[in-house]
């Protein structure tokens, strides 16, 4: 074993990695442009500015009622097939929004109810991250995920722009449809199948056993669960998820200081006074997470990337402290941009969530902080600016960072690392990236992932519009 453990090179030489590597950017850059040419379509529908902002959000909206009925499917149905119907299913919806003719409201409509499944197509792809790269490996991995989450929105919002000049909307529209349908044979013939985890899992869940962190799911409850309704293991399984002290603080952690950024980020355009500097500053901050994400996945050890959880997560907090300086553009783009790499404190989240949670769940719980940060960020955003109405733009994101700060330092129990047992902390050996069955640990229902090695809101995956990045986790 090597102190720093995994290398990128040896992550992408796991193919199936590749894979979901080569399909999350096609997703995050088709997503960028449907949002993009739907509130232009819808727009030029209406001409109303709420409905066109409506269009954008739509896409988030679905995330909180998703993910806490739905999310037990993403552990119950095989996981290639859940993420290849996902794709199929953007691929009707855009041709519909682009072709059918639909009035606004249904096609308003037709967005919420089809995104109510979002949660439940990434979470299958993050819940597979730790099957296929056990170890260090996955946090690398998950640190790929978001730099390039954050490099195909800006890509995606770049093409769908130059789209949106030369076809319109609805040739945009058409786009996204084709990058799903890439996306979908990309995943159907590149990843092997897999059963269901929870289905895997019920042979031996039976006997109770738990994830290492001693999680409160047990898994004789997820046995016992299989069998009942979507919607009712997944509110049973979210229930103790988070009445398990350890997940919970690790959740919160994940949820809250990402909300008081997306906080300080929605003030942006009505602090520069909604002028077109407000897209410079946002992709700086697009462009420090990615770079923090590369750095500390990349330099940092294992360990001392847990050891900057705290630290980072008070960074997101402090450089918004300024903004009651009335900075301008340029200074504002280097303080949103320091305050967004602070966001790669939740790799050193990442194996320590992978552990807490039995591995017949492991989906929901992907799924469930995925939408939470989706559903976070949307309450931050709004609080703040109902606050900018009574205060201003900059008082208001000076609020936001203030709050950001103290929320880290609140956190600070779960976003230190756990006092752990000499050794325990070490990764897995470098050379050994081979899917789990492959490296000779095939068992079904397993309650931890392999030796220690994200997210993901994120990204996340968490890892999702412009916040995908963030629902990685």
């Amino acid at each position: 074993m090597t102190e720093r453990g995994a290398t990128f090179g040896q992550v992408f030489a796991v193919r199936e990695f590749r894979v979901l590597f080569g399909s999350f950017a096609l997703l995050i850059s088709g997503d960028s442009i449907k949002m993009l040419a739907l509130s232009v379509l819808v727009y030029a529908e209406t001409g109303s500015p709420g409905l066109s902002a409506a269009a954008y959000m739509a896409g988030w909206l679905p995330y909180i009622l998703g993910g806490m009925f739905l999310l037990s499917l993403a552990d119950r149905l095989p996981p290639r097939a859940v993420m290849v119907v996902g794709e199929l299913v953007r691929v009707v919806v855009c041709l519909l929004l682009a072709f059918a003719g639909l009035p606004v409201p249904v096609m308003l409509g037709l967005v919420l109810v089809t995104g109510l499944f979002a949660p439940v197509f990434g979470a299958a792809r993050s819940a597979l991250l730790p099957d296929i790269l056990p170890g260090d490996a996955f946090v690398l991995a998950r640190s790929l995920m978001g730099v390039t989450s954050a490099g195909a929105q800006i890509a995606g919002l770049a093409v769908g722009g130059a789209f949106l000049a030369v076809t319109g909307p609805r040739g945009a529209l058409a786009v996204t449809a084709a990058l799903s349908a890439v996306a979908a044979l990309v995943l159907r013939y590149g990843l092997p199948h897999r059963p269901g985890r929870s289905a895997a899992a019920s042979g031996t869940a039976a006997a109770g056993s738990t994830a290492a962190g001693g999680a409160a799911v047990g898994g004789a409850e997820a046995a016992r669960g299989a069998g009942g309704g979507a919607v009712r293991v997944t509110l049973r399984v979210n229930r103790s998820l988070m009445v398990d002290r350890r997940v919970r603080g690790l959740v919160l952690a994940s949820w809250l200081p990402i909300m008081c950024l997306a906080g300080a980020e929605a003030m942006v355009v009505p602090y520069l006074g909604g002028q077109g500097q407000a897209g410079v500053v946002l992709a700086a901050a697009a462009g420090g997470m990615a770079v923090g994400e590369f750095t500390v996945g990349r330099f940092a050890a294992p360990a001392v990337r847990e050891r900057l959880s705290l630290p980072l997560a008070v960074l997101i907090g402090l450089p918004w402290l300024a903004f009651l300086m009335a900075p301008g553009v340029a200074w504002a783009a280097v303080l949103a941009a320091v305050s967004a790499a602070g966001v790669s404190y939740q790799l050193g989240l990442q194996r320590r969530f992978v552990d807490a949670v039995p591995e017949e769940v492991r989906g929901q719980a992907f799924g469930l902080l995925s939408a939470g940060l989706m559903t976070g960020q949307a309450i931050g955003a709004a609080v703040i600016g109902v606050l900018s109405e009574a205060i201003g733009p900059g008082p208001a994101i000076f609020a936001a960072g203030i709050a950001g700060v103290l929320v880290a330092l609140a956190l600070s129990g779960a976003l230190r690392p756990e006092a752990r047992p000499a050794g325990d902390l070490s990764p897995a050996p470098a050379g050994d990236l081979r899917p789990a069955a492959a490296a000779g640990d095939a068992t079904p229902g397993r309650a931890s992932p392999p030796p220690p090695e994200t997210p993901a809101l994120a990204s996340a995956e968490t890892l999702v519009p412009r916040r995908v990045r963030r629902s990685r986790r």
